[in-house]
């Protein structure tokens, strides 16, 4: 049924933009969200169950999201501009928050009229079509879910994704509704006030959890492993490179990723032949689609300097004490007017139990061991 959806609104599948499935997903969403809703609003009405008007207006809100969803993918596919440079790739992320919201502030008002027909239960008057529209309601929000983690998949979209898992969630809330018409039906027994509770907690829970995932990438989030896994290799073929650290990663909206990092080099190399090499990497790294944009910073390493080598490699094991996944980076030792001064980078993980002027501290416990007149200047970098 995907692929036969696809076909119909996609003309051209392999050169299709983002835009164009997220705008048939939006298109598919509010269709059957607004059948749904249809159905059970009538079924609501008539049987005067509140689970399956709670499911009801859930339905409804699902359909305000898909509308939500196809605006949102309509500006997000907007080109960059002069007051946007990198794009309106984020709006999908603002859609998916608004999404969350949306549904956790209806499932709230829910809530609080299922709690009222627990101490003020209504007459029920349910029946075998109760039970079948229920059902068919499941199995087409089982499709739905399936639909749109294929979509998902297809274009990486998290906003989709997050529409996916609130379709899923939806199965549940209406099997509760099935359940308590199916108790009512055969055992004459009215539970919908307890079902719509049940309902109602279950959908301000998945809320949150879309909430929480549309929301991280605008706040900013650790970078993807895999990511940085392909950049250190295509940056580790190249001889030169010495090391490799303070990767970073922005995220401006799916498939719109800048990065920036250092790499150390033999400060023997020419100006020439240092720029040669980081140019190869990032065309590398954007050939190959890892991210968008990268920038590389060069740190000259010196390399025949056995004082400070010996000095670094003393300092790098004393601090990996502390945690193994401590690293310095681009160490320097300048002599001159009888001091020593020592510059350079300590990374540090966020786990790290110190402070940052702890760390400094212990370094300089470490250097006043060798050295006792001596200038010091230290960044920590967290990761």
């Amino acid at each position: 049924m995907t692929e036969l959806l696809i076909k119909i609104f996609i003309k051209d599948k392999d050169n299709a933009s983002r835009h164009s499935y997220g705008v048939m997903a939006g298109i598919v969403g509010i269709c059957c969200n607004l059948i749904l809703t249809a159905f059970k609003i009538v079924t609501g009405l008539v049987t005067g169950a509140v689970s399956i008007a709670s499911d009801a207006v859930n339905n409804l809100s699902d359909a305000v999201s898909s509308i939500a969803t196809l605006i949102g993918f309509r500006i997000s596919g907007k080109p960059a501009d002069r007051e946007h440079p990198y794009g309106h790739g984020r709006v999908e992320y603002v859609t998916g928050f608004i999404i969350a919201a949306a549904v956790i502030a209806v499932a709230i008002n829910l809530l609080k009229e299922s709690l009222h027909n627990i101490f003020y239960p209504k007459e029920l008057d349910v029946s075998y079509t109760t039970i079948i529209i229920l059902s068919g309601s499941i199995l087409l929000k089982l499709w739905m879910s399936i639909f749109y983690t294929k979509i998902s998949k297809k274009i990486s979209s998290k906003a989709m994704m997050a529409t996916a898992i609130d379709s899923r969630s939806d199965c549940i809330t209406t099997g509760v509704a099935l359940i308590s018409v199916i108790i009512m039906l055969f055992f004459g027994k009215n539970v919908d006030g307890y079902a719509g509770a049940i309902v109602s907690l279950f959908v301000i829970y998945s809320g949150i959890e879309s909430a929480k995932e549309t929301i991280a990438p605008i706040i900013g989030e650790a970078p993807d492993k895999e990511i940085i896994e392909s950049i250190e290799n295509i940056a580790k073929e190249h001889p030169e490179i010495l090391g490799i650290h303070d990767i970073r990663l922005h995220e401006y909206g799916p498939g719109m990723i800048v990065s920036s990092f250092h790499v150390e080099m033999p400060y023997t190399l020419s100006l020439v032949e240092a720029h040669e090499v980081v140019d190869d990497i990032e065309r590398r790294i954007t050939e190959e689609k890892i991210v968008t944009e990268v920038t590389i910073h060069i740190d000259p390493v010196i390399t025949d300097d056995e004082e400070m080598l010996r000095l670094r490699e003393e300092l790098s094991q004393y601090m990996k004490k502390l945690d193994e996944r401590i690293s310095i980076h681009d160490f320097r030792m300048i002599h001159g007017n009888g001091k020593e001064r020592f510059i350079f980078d300590i990374a540090v993980p966020y786990e790290l139990n110190k402070t940052d002027d702890e760390v400094k501290r212990i370094i300089n416990e470490k250097l006043g061991e060798t050295y006792t007149d001596y200038l010091m200047t230290v960044t920590v970098d967290r990761f």
